[in-house]
């Protein structure tokens, strides 16, 4: 049996060291583009030099090196200004670094770069991508549908913006970075929804993204291992992703829940979010604190997993789980997934009625039309039923859910 190709190592190793490199030149030479630009090159490099020499015994740290002779050799080559020889010999200094927040890890610092708050949130998505993710300029604007060079424009200007704004490259102390990580766990979950039901183009599923934000997920599990919505959010995903081969028919149409075949579910993944899941709710019995959305929404997704079909899905359970969630976020998008639950448990009139008084708020979404299609269908109140779904479809940017919402129209009688 033959071992991995270079090049198969070499993209392992550019999953598990990248986010390290980066930061870490991040850290001793306090310029994200400097530090940026080294691993990338220091990357090519290997990809040059390893099927001629082979691998090095320590991938790694022949990265790290390379990385930081890249860095060095272009701080020279920029300015002869003794500052930036300065900048260049911090490599060499033995003396420890300052303190630079409650986890010492170089990765975490970058993390809470990238996605500090005084950055727009698509140049906090774009710079978590590039820095952390290692994902190129034209594998992201592919990914949100943009031109390259303006893309490139976006992941330039948020590191110009750093630098001039003075943000500091270190962890949030521990009066604010609860605040702080929300915003972090926001960016990974919006790049996994993006993946998972994309908004635009041709591709209902974009696996790069949901894959992306997972890897994003285990790496601030690994840094934050005991925050409660940091393993909430990796569950969730991990429980939704798992579902993925049964989400889209092979004509390219979406498959609704109560609807999919559930032996073609990832049940490895679903066993990894549920053992999430489980250790949150044994620390929250030991006195931990109560559970937050990301750990609601992971156990409402768990409700669904386990059931060993769509009838024998606990809808009660669901509801008052959604009861929680409307506490910490009384969004109308969260009343709406409420008022879907309540339809199940109470009857399709006691869940229409919840969600018309939504109808203000949510008339510029496709969900709330699709929902309340749905209904009026149960209902028998066919007319309007087809208006409603008529309203999805030109709302819907998914073409699964398009094709989904249109032959459910097509469908009525009349």
């Amino acid at each position: 049996m033959t071992g991995p190709t270079v090049e198969q190592v070499i993209t392992r190793v550019h999953h598990e060291e990248w986010a390290r490199v980066v930061a870490s030149l991040a850290r001793r030479f306090g310029d994200l583009g400097v530090a940026e630009d080294a691993t990338a090159e220091a990357f090519l490099a290997a990809a040059e030099r390893w099927p001629r020499e082979g691998v090095p015994p320590n991938p790694g740290g022949w990265l790290a090196t390379t990385a930081t002779r890249k860095a060095i050799d272009r701080l020279r080559r920029e300015s002869q200004h003794d500052a930036k020889h300065q900048a260049a010999r911090i490599v060499y200094d033995d003396t420890p670094h300052e303190p630079t927040g409650p986890v010492e890890d170089d990765r975490l610092r970058l993390v809470f770069t990238c996605c500090h708050p005084a950055l727009a949130l698509e140049a906090r998505v774009a710079l978590t991508l590039r820095l952390l993710g290692g994902l190129t300029v034209p594998e992201i604007a592919r990914a949100f549908l943009v031109q390259e060079t303006t893309m490139a424009r976006r992941i330039t200007r948020a590191k110009a913006k750093i630098k001039a704004a003075h943000i500091p490259y270190r962890v949030p102390w521990a009066n604010d970075i609860r605040e702080r990580l929300t915003g972090v766990l926001a960016v990974v979950y919006l790049v996994f929804n993006e993946g998972y039901l994309a908004s635009e183009g041709d591709d209902p599923v974009r696996v790069d993204l949901t894959d992306e934000a997972i890897r994003l997920g285990r790496l601030l599990r690994t840094l934050l291992p005991d925050d409660g919505e940091v393993a909430g959010l990796l569950a969730l995903m991990l429980l939704t992703d798992a579902r993925r081969s049964a989400r889209v028919s092979g004509t390219g149409e979406l498959v609704t829940l109560d609807q999919q075949d559930r032996s073609a579910w990832n049940r490895a993944l679903i066993a990894e979010g549920s053992a999430l899941i489980r250790e949150r709710i044994k620390a929250f019995a030991a006195g931990g604190d109560p559970p937050g959305r990301y750990q609601l929404q992971a156990a409402i997704n768990a409700v669904h997993t386990d059931a060993p079909s769509a009838r024998d899905t606990d809808w009660s359970t669901i509801v008052a789980l959604y009861g929680r969630m409307v506490l910490l976020d009384p969004s109308p998008i969260v009343w709406l997934n409420r008022s879907v639950a309540v339809a199940e448990v109470d009857g399709p009139g006691a869940g229409l009625a919840e969600v018309d008084r939504l109808a203000e708020v949510l008339d510029g979404y496709h969900a709330f039309h699709a929902a309340r299609a749905d209904l009026l269908r149960r209902l028998g109140r066919g007319g309007e039923s087809r208006a409603a779904y008529d309203r999805a479809i030109a709302l819907a940017g998914n073409p699964a859910e398009r094709a989904y919402l249109t032959r459910r129209r097509d469908q009525l009688a009349g």
